[in-house]
């Protein structure tokens, strides 16, 4: 069965950074891109940042020089550090493959920045 386990949200007053955690699957893990993904109140799904499995990692404009994506293959772990945090940045944060499978969607984790 594959899993994915986000962690490391949290309160942040803006200008703050955050370090999200994603525990995966094995099965999915090594051979998959992954990313992580966004969903603001109101507003649809986005994805945030991606990284392949040989670490060739893209963003979305709005976060760029921002925040950095990394994944360690031996602890099927991918990361997203957050700094420079911003209000809008506000959501909940998600992994999952890339292109992303409805059926890997987690609980996400909670990202609250203040202003």
């Amino acid at each position: 069965q594959v899993q994915l386990v986000e962690s490391g949200g949290g309160l942040v007053q803006a200008g703050g950074s955050l370090r999200l955690s994603c525990l995966a699957s094995g099965s999915i893990f090594r051979r998959n891109a992954m990313g992580w993904y966004r969903q603001a109140p109101g507003k649809q799904r986005e994805l945030v940042a991606t990284a392949t499995s040989g670490g060739i990692t893209n963003y979305v404009d709005s976060v760029k020089g921002r925040f950095t994506i990394s994944r360690d293959n031996a602890k099927n772990t991918v990361y997203l550090q957050m700094n420079s945090l911003k209000p809008e940045d506000t959501a909940v944060y998600y992994c999952n493959t890339h292109p992303s499978v409805w059926a890997y969607w987690g609980h996400g984790t909670q990202v609250t920045v203040s202003s």
